[in-house]
């Protein structure tokens, strides 16, 4: 079975929508935050969603413990924390381990939509895929637009996407 994620999935703004638009599509949105998960299952139950699912997680746990048969197709990351401090780049998401643990739980050809709106994070995350043997940029247009919360708060962001590469390079 294949499915689209988000991770940091919030309020369940976004994925909502994304569902709404995509009922043939099985969509499962990641968070941390317990009260998050909260509402977003509450807009979900709102507009009578049987293709959405929200679940309380660390998406580095959620990826070990999906079963075999279970692929993305498709990863939305948008506005993650940008742990904007030197000493907390580790915690940043987009890091060449995450970017392995994503490709070994891939479908076929699966893309990832990175958003930000903190440039420096965009330009480090860009490079971490740049620079990993499993994925590579490439140049779509945005696969689907929905102005999050957070977007709504920023002054300018920035996108990318890239896509799992058929065969990883040595």
């Amino acid at each position: 079975m294949d499915f689209v994620c988000e991770i940091g999935s919030g309020h369940g703004h976004f994925l909502t929508s994304y569902a709404t638009a995509h009922p043939e599509r099985v969509c499962v949105g990641i968070d941390l935050v317990g009260e998050r998960i909260e509402r977003a299952c509450r807009k979900r139950n709102r507009a009578g969603l049987t293709n959405l699912h929200f679940l309380r997680a660390d998406a580095r746990l959620f990826l070990e413990c999906l079963p075999s048969d279970a692929r993305i197709s498709t990863l939305f990351i948008l506005f993650p924390d940008p742990w904007p401090k030197l000493r907390h780049h580790k915690h940043r998401i987009l890091q060449p381990d995450f970017l392995d643990a994503v490709a070994s739980r891939a479908a076929a050809g699966c893309r990832l939509h990175f958003r930000t709106d903190f440039i420096p994070y965009f330009e480090e995350a860009r490079s971490v895929v740049r620079e990993h043997p499993r994925w590579e940029l490439i140049d779509v247009p945005w696969p689907f637009e929905f102005e999050t919360v957070f977007q709504q708060r920023a002054e300018s962001f920035a996108s990318f996407s890239a896509a799992l590469r058929t065969r990883p390079i040595s």
